[in-house]
């Protein structure tokens, strides 16, 4: 089984701008949560995603590189263990963003790892990885077509 999803996307903005769409709770909870977010931005602070269809998903900031790198750790849902509003060995996944300036634009990278370490049945962690692969298209769009509203 795979092991980490990897997708970029440019976006017509400028690294500050492209910062903090992935960086704010007011952009987070537009274009990837669709019913609001919360962040403490700074490693070990809290991260909350609302889906009005799905659920809220908890995690906690790892890396802050203002204008370059910022990831966390976010609950994937369904492990085998007890559930828990704090990310853990066996009941996460690491995201991490990666933002590079190319021409008048911003090329963002993500990367999430740590499939094979869920405490889910092969066929359970084969499902999520392929639910993540979508749905990391799917918010990406999401995130090109914001950012290409607010920066009008």
């Amino acid at each position: 089984m795979e092991d980490q999803i990897t997708r970029d996307v440019v976006i017509a903005a400028p690294v500050e701008r492209v910062w903090a769409l992935v960086t704010t709770a007011e952009h987070l909870g537009t274009w990837f949560g669709d019913d609001g977010a919360d962040i403490d931005l700074r490693p070990g602070g809290a991260l909350v995603l609302r889906w009005k269809e799905h659920s809220t998903v908890h995690g906690r900031v790892e890396t802050v590189e203002p204008h370059s790198r910022f990831s966390f750790h976010w609950l994937t849902g369904g492990c085998d263990t007890p559930a828990a509003d704090e990310p853990a060995d066996g009941t996460s996944t690491l995201v991490e963003f990666t933002l590079v300036p190319e021409g008048d634009g911003t090329r963002l990278t993500v990367v999430e790892s740590g499939f094979s370490t869920l405490a889910l049945s092969p066929a359970a962690r084969e499902e999520r990885f392929a639910s993540h692969t979508g749905g990391w298209a799917f918010e990406l769009g999401e995130l090109a077509d914001h950012g290409a509203r607010v920066a009008a």
